[in-house]
């Protein structure tokens, strides 16, 4: 291991062979989520490897974390991206993203084909403590996002629009009205103090991905719109979650089951499921898109939906993160997009707050034993500060034992 006085490796000297290694390694063994994640990803690539110094690191994470999608997979694709190109950027997201959507593969497959898996105790429990896990990041996130009363209001806003027009229309718009009204509340922020981030990539090669990414966003639910294909539909549906997330993984929860339940691709309950299994898989919460993509009903389904619909919900985050790059010095530094950014993470944990009443309570908590095996979870969780992966075994091996003595 390099000692912190070692000289920083230049880039691009790493294969993307090595990328893969390294990122594999991490799919495999980073849970905790996305602010887990960004503290393996420094303790490896800053404290370790010396890829890059604390300033650089924390340059990227602050455009990860600026732009919507997964953080800690836009910061994974950067870092490849830096070290071996456009095949390091690939093999980064390939590493650190197959472990878990493999994992939420097989586990869809397995619910699909042994239907009473569906009605089990088991299932009962991970839709219990997928309860506790959005109470705690809708905890963390108002915490943080809304420390003041004009964003308290845009978020308290943007949940009744949620709850009152339910979909996708009206998440959309309370993101869109929530960018105007922290364009318009807000106080100008301090412009973020740090070196500019060294970008191997072109602003004409961002401008290109950001007209790409735009494109795609415009073009694949208009195209859907006009033909009968229910898979194109389905990847509109995924590439527009995966381009319009802010605030974190958990944010995904409403704009994937507003675009996937009430269609019937996928039941409430196996939504539910999955979102609770993906708490107790390393890597990105967004790989919940394979599970969803195999428990389609109809084509695409199996293998070939989940492979599909992981593709459709990650490459917005590619087209964006390495779109940025070249621009983000510049972005970073402009009052008026971080007045709107700030309206915008405060209407999403409006939108989180709307999900984690419908459906996440309502279709999970029937019985006063419901809800004590959820505020346990949850007493875990933020209390006791326990891992998530064990507080997923443990509601779950609860909710099959209690389906047992019940029987």
């Amino acid at each position: 291991m390099p000692s912190p006085s070692s000289p920083l490796r230049p880039p691009q000297d790493a294969s993307a062979l090595e990328v893969l290694r390294i990122f594999l390694r991490l799919g495999l063994s980073s849970f905790g989520g996305p602010v887990a994640h960004l503290g393996y990803f420094r303790t490896e690539f800053v404290e370790r490897r010396r890829w890059l110094d604390d300033h650089a690191y924390a340059d990227l994470v602050a455009l990860c974390q600026f732009l919507p999608g997964p953080a800690s997979s836009q910061v994974g694709m950067a870092l490849g991206l830096q070290r071996a190109g456009w095949a390091g950027a690939l093999a980064a997201w390939i590493g650190f993203t197959l472990p878990s959507a493999l994992a939420l593969t097989l586990l869809a497959m397995g619910l699909a084909r042994w239907e009473s898996l569906g009605a089990s105790g088991v299932v009962q429990g991970l839709k219990i403590v997928a309860v506790a896990v959005v109470a705690q990041a809708l905890w963390g996130m108002s915490r943080s996002l809304c420390p003041d009363r004009p964003r308290a209001g845009i978020a308290l806003a943007a949940a009744l629009l949620a709850l009152l027009v339910p979909g996708s229309a009206g998440q959309l718009t309370a993101i869109a009205l929530g960018a105007v009204a922290g364009w318009r509340l807000l106080g100008a922020p301090t412009a973020p103090p740090g070196a500019a981030l060294a970008c191997p990539v072109s602003r004409r090669a961002g401008t290109t991905l950001l007209l790409i990414f735009g494109a795609l966003l415009v073009g694949l639910p208009m195209t859907a719109s006009l033909v009968d294909l229910p898979w194109l539909q389905a990847v509109a549906v995924f590439y527009q979650a995966g381009s319009l997330v802010f605030g974190g993984g958990h944010v995904v929860l409403p704009l994937l089951q507003a675009g996937v339940v009430p269609p019937g691709w996928v039941d409430e309950a196996s939504f539910l499921a999955g979102y609770g299994a993906a708490q107790a898989v390393p890597g990105p919460l967004f790989t919940l898109a394979a599970f969803l993509g195999a428990s389609m009903v109809g084509p695409p389904g199996g293998w070939t939906g989940a492979l599909s619909m992981l593709l459709a919900i990650f490459i917005p985050a590619f087209l964006l993160v390495a779109g940025a790059l070249p621009w983000w010095e510049a972005l970073r530094r402009h009052a008026t997009v971080l007045r709107a950014l700030g309206g915008i993470h405060a209407a999403v944990v409006g939108l989180l707050g709307a999900a984690f009443y419908d459906p996440v309570f309502t279709s999970a908590i029937h019985t006063p034993a419901d809800l004590a095996l959820a505020l346990g979870a949850f007493g875990l969780l933020v209390v006791g500060r326990l891992s998530p992966l064990w507080v997923v075994l443990l509601t779950a091996g609860i909710g099959g034992l209690r389906s047992i003595i019940g029987g």
